[in-house]
């Protein structure tokens, strides 16, 4: 019989030590068939808690703000530190290329943002804004790449992405991320699934698509909220609306409708906008989200057994950081 300790060493973690040990000390006199379900608890257990795909980040992303901005680098900082405190691994990206945006933005929007020329209300015009939107560009480029080797992977970087359309920024968005990621993915790919649940809808991710038959765009979103799109599905984007106050259950069943139609769509690849401003506790939305919901999305997204990658979009509340670490449970 193996010692405790052997055990330890494949399988002890910050949370599950003390679990583990109390399953050890049940199972050690028991029987080897009653060891062996035992074990296959433990392996499961620590498959939930024990990410195995990288999570994608910069600490760059972190250095520009505008004061009283709700699109602030301490969203992403806090969720850094608890991804690092449950032990996840990190990478960094490198910025896109002129090349990358060009594929889903026209010249002059891409120049406008190098140039610092652009004026919108909900875009700071920030020095080196560019660079920074290039380089979470370059994060959802890197969970693309991540995804199709290891399964799974997420990009927790910012700016976010998906208002901006082809010629156009807006909504704390420069250049659509997810986007550039999946016209990449498609040199590659014959069909990508794109699922939006961030609470606004992805207004320039559904422009960028409209009409291409190797994507499918499908988003869960409140109405009425900015950008005040989404209302109906057309052609191969699928839009399923929410009026505020929509709580767990009744998104869970919207959400299992959309997921039937990316089943049927049957993708090789599935791209995510994961937003989580729907939670109870944010203040740019007025849905009833619950962590839980974020636990179920995770999971039901990772049973398609595809590759998968997930980019940061909203989310503002001070409990981010948790709803992040639930998706995340779910989705590895």
């Amino acid at each position: 019989m193996e010692e405790p300790h052997l055990f330890f060493s494949h399988f002890d973690t910050e949370n599950g030590s003390l679990i583990i040990s109390t399953i050890l000390q049940e199972i050690l006199p028991c029987s080897m068939s009653e060891r062996s379900m035992a074990l296959q608890v433990i392996l499961k257990y620590s498959k939930r808690n024990l990410p195995i795909m990288k999570v994608v980040f910069s600490p760059r992303c972190l250095e520009f703000r505008e004061p009283g901005h709700p699109e602030s680098p301490e969203r992403v900082k806090h969720a850094h530190k608890l991804l690092v405190q449950k032990r996840y691994e990190f990478t960094e990206p490198s910025p896109c290329t002129e090349e990358d945006l060009l594929r889903v933005h026209t010249r002059e929007l891409m120049e406008s943002v190098q140039e610092n020329s652009f004026f919108n209300f909900d875009c700071p015009n920030i020095p080196h804004i560019y660079d920074y939107a290039r380089l979470s560009a370059g994060g959802a480029l890197l969970a693309l790449d991540l995804s199709i080797s290891d399964e799974g992977s997420f990009s927790l970087m910012r700016p976010p992405g998906h208002h901006a359309s082809r010629s156009r920024l807006g909504g704390f968005c420069y250049f659509n991320n997810i986007a550039i990621a999946v016209a990449k993915a498609l040199e590659t790919c014959e069909k990508v699934a794109v699922i939006d649940f961030d609470c606004h809808h992805g207004n320039g991710t559904q422009a960028i698509f409209m009409g291409n038959e190797r994507v499918l765009y499908v988003s869960w979103h409140q109405v009425p909220l900015y950008p005040g799109t989404g209302h109906e599905s057309k052609s191969n984007c699928l839009n399923y609306p929410m009026r505020p106050g929509t709580d767990h259950e009744a998104f869970m069943r919207l959400f299992e409708r959309g997921l039937e139609e990316v089943e049927t769509f049957n993708p090789d690849l599935i791209a995510v906008s994961a937003g989580f401003d729907g939670y109870i506790g944010d203040p740019l939305s007025m849905l009833r989200f619950e962590k839980r919901t974020y636990l179920e999305i995770g999971e039901k997204i990772k049973s398609f057994d595809i590759p998968r990658f997930a980019v940061l979009e909203g989310g503002y509340g001070v409990e981010l950081p948790e709803c992040i670490l639930e998706f995340l449970q779910g989705f590895f």
